[in-house]
């Protein structure tokens, strides 16, 4: 059966310029910020700060408090304070954003594993090539579990059992049972990146596969494809503790056509100027919350982190100013 692989997209051609920039101690990075008008009081709390973040890191954060242009003039009135204030709220928007992400990775995986498991009465169903569309991506699926089953037998065993320890599921799988040689599904799917599970379950043969495992959080499985594309992109972002608040993802949720699915009921709450922005990814988090974790509280948490930021910052999230109001988060909020 042919599978339903996309061209890949082809590569951008490298730059020609030689990189020539000289490495700067700290005392020369906080000159630097000085010299461009940022007001630094305390130029030994600021090396410090740089020293255990990173100029580099930190850097991007500077950004909306300059004028623009090749000198990197800072704003007047800018402080150091304003960059670390910027800083810290965007480490409590990935916080909060890998929560929500934690939740709906964990409901994929357990949606997969158990409609495959029990449709097909196998625990093993994953083993069968006639479950995927693309066998060369299968074998890759069977390579990456054989993998990780492979290390963690030459690898240190886990501490001995008693009250407080157990060894892991994998362990006790692979030093038990000498077959099938695989772990059943339910294991299986916790050896996958979110990555890896999004490409097995776009793999998935039989379309009602594929909309079963949907349906069961709420979705449709065109929806859930999408999503599940921009949360490997967020994911990452927010494990390599990148900026998040403002970042161009190149990959977004596709906006929901029907009305099965938890959206924003005023058509005007996402502006187009806001649908290449965080926000409809938050907005789609909050959807599958609304099926995967109804009583969570994550939209007040949300709406507690955003009420105290400055308009610049929702603006480069894409949240329109009267976000809250739309019946979507007002009824987690009353």
């Amino acid at each position: 059966m042919p599978g339903r692989t996309r061209a890949p997209r082809p590569s951008r051609p490298r730059g020609s310029l030689p990189y020539d920039k000289s490495p700067l101690s700290l005392d020369q990075l906080v000159d630097r910020l000085t010299e461009r008008g940022l007001g630094i009081p305390d130029p030994d709390r600021a090396g410090r700060y740089l020293r255990h973040i990173g100029y580099y890191r930190l850097s991007p954060y500077t950004i909306p408090f300059q004028h623009g242009g090749p000198d990197h003039l800072f704003r007047e009135g800018t402080g150091f304070d304003d960059v670390l204030d910027l800083y810290a709220f965007d480490r409590a928007l990935r916080l909060l954003v890998m929560d929500a992400l934690e939740r709906v990775e964990v409901a994929v995986r357990a949606a997969l594993t158990d409609h495959m498991s029990t449709t097909y009465d196998d625990p093993h169903w994953y083993l069968d090539a006639k479950h995927f569309d693309d066998r060369g991506k299968h074998e890759g699926l069977l390579k990456i579990v054989r993998t990780t089953c492979d290390d963690r037998l030459r690898g240190t065993p886990d501490a001995g059992e008693d009250s407080l320890v157990h060894r892991s599921a994998l362990e006790h799988y692979l030093t038990t049972y000498g077959s099938p040689e695989l772990p059943p599904s339910w294991l299986m799917v916790e050896t996958l990146t979110i990555g890896q599970l999004a490409s097995a379950y776009r793999n998935l043969s039989g379309r009602s596969n594929r909309t079963a495992v949907a349906k069961s959080i709420g979705l449709t499985a065109p929806v859930l494809e999408s999503w599940m594309q921009t949360y490997v992109r967020v994911r990452n972002v927010c494990a390599h503790h990148g900026r998040l608040w403002n970042v161009g993802l190149g990959v977004y949720p596709a906006i929901p056509t029907t009305p099965t699915i938890s959206w924003l009921q005023n058509a005007g709450s996402l502006p187009e100027r806001s649908r290449k922005r965080l926000y409809p990814v938050l907005v789609s988090l909050q959807s599958v919350l609304d099926s995967a974790s109804p009583r969570s509280r994550w939209t007040r948490r949300l709406h507690d982190l955003l009420s105290t930021r400055p308009p610049m910052n929702l603006r480069g999230m894409g949240v329109p100013d009267d976000w809250a109001d739309d019946g979507f988060w007002t009824r987690h909020l009353a």
